[in-house]
């Protein structure tokens, strides 16, 4: 069973595109089955996987409003290792035409479940905003991976989406909770950085991971050749951070994993206490 996460962060240009194609590189090189949802209408995931968003023969656009099948909508990014739902501008049209259909935050759950078996990881590159593009991703989502700058308003971003994330959880969506928070674009030489991580470390706990994804050249370069920088240059400081979160994702999944076995057991052996 393929594990769902979306890649989200109300506010803009902190890193998500980045995050998601090089993590999705980063689990395939690690011998996961990846699959990359591309949900933002600027289609730059499915860019930055060398996928040329003008020839898509059929885009997540027809997935969600004509119901067309996942199977026939992924292409392979054969240098990246990945699948690609990829994204282009008709995209931008899809939340008016969303609001008139049936269970219209449903719409990619539905088409996912189809693909379940067929993949290790499902990761969904949502657009900087709270629409029905985002909400699709969120309900489909069994988590969220929250990447963020280590500034002041960065911080009030990811409390707007803890926020969101709640509302989902109690209303549409109860499997869904944050899986962690990435900290990106990392200077340990500002002391501001600095302060910001240890807060976020004080009051998010485990739920920030220890990989840090430092500002680094060669990430940057790498969607001007429309690859993950984890292809375009893997040994650059960059891409090996994203192969050290990839590995700790893994990991994170496992444990969670075993968690929710535990769990099912002790609730289990509490019925049948119960019922003699």
């Amino acid at each position: 069973m393929a594990k769902i996460f979306c890649v989200a962060n109300q506010k803009g240009g902190v890193g998500k595109t980045t995050t998601t194609v090089n993590l999705a590189a980063g689990l395939a090189k690690i011998g996961q089955r990846v699959l990359m949802v591309d949900l933002d209408p600027q289609g730059n995931a499915t860019m930055g996987s060398g996928v040329d968003k003008r020839s898509l023969a059929v885009s997540v656009y027809e997935v969600l409003v004509d119901g067309v099948a996942v199977q026939d909508a992924a292409v392979l990014a054969d240098k990246c290792g990945y699948h690609v739902v990829g994204a282009n501008r008709e995209l931008a049209g899809a939340d008016i035409e969303l609001v008139q259909l049936p269970q219209r935050e449903m719409r990619l759950k539905a088409a996912l479940a189809w693909v379940d078996a067929d993949y290790d990881f499902i990761l969904i590159d949502c657009p900087p905003s709270l629409s029905m593009l985002t909400l699709n991703g969120l309900c489909a989502a069994h988590g969220v991976i929250v990447p963020m700058q280590c500034e002041y308003f960065a911080l009030e971003g990811v409390t707007d989406l803890v926020h969101t994330i709640k509302q989902v959880h109690a209303n549409l969506n109860p499997d869904l909770q944050i899986i962690g928070l990435l900290r990106v674009m990392f200077d340990p030489r500002t002391t501001l950085q600095q302060q910001v991580s240890e807060q976020l470390k004080s009051h998010f706990g485990d739920k920030v991971f220890n990989t840090v994804i430092p500002r680094n050249v060669r990430l940057a370069e790498a969607p001007s050749y429309g690859l993950p920088g984890v292809v375009f240059d893997p040994s650059a400081k960059g891409s090996q951070a994203f192969i050290a979160f990839a590995q700790e994702m893994v990991e994170r999944v496992q444990s969670m994993d075993e968690k929710a076995n535990k769990a099912n057991k002790a609730k289990k052996s509490a019925k049948k206490a119960a019922s003699a």
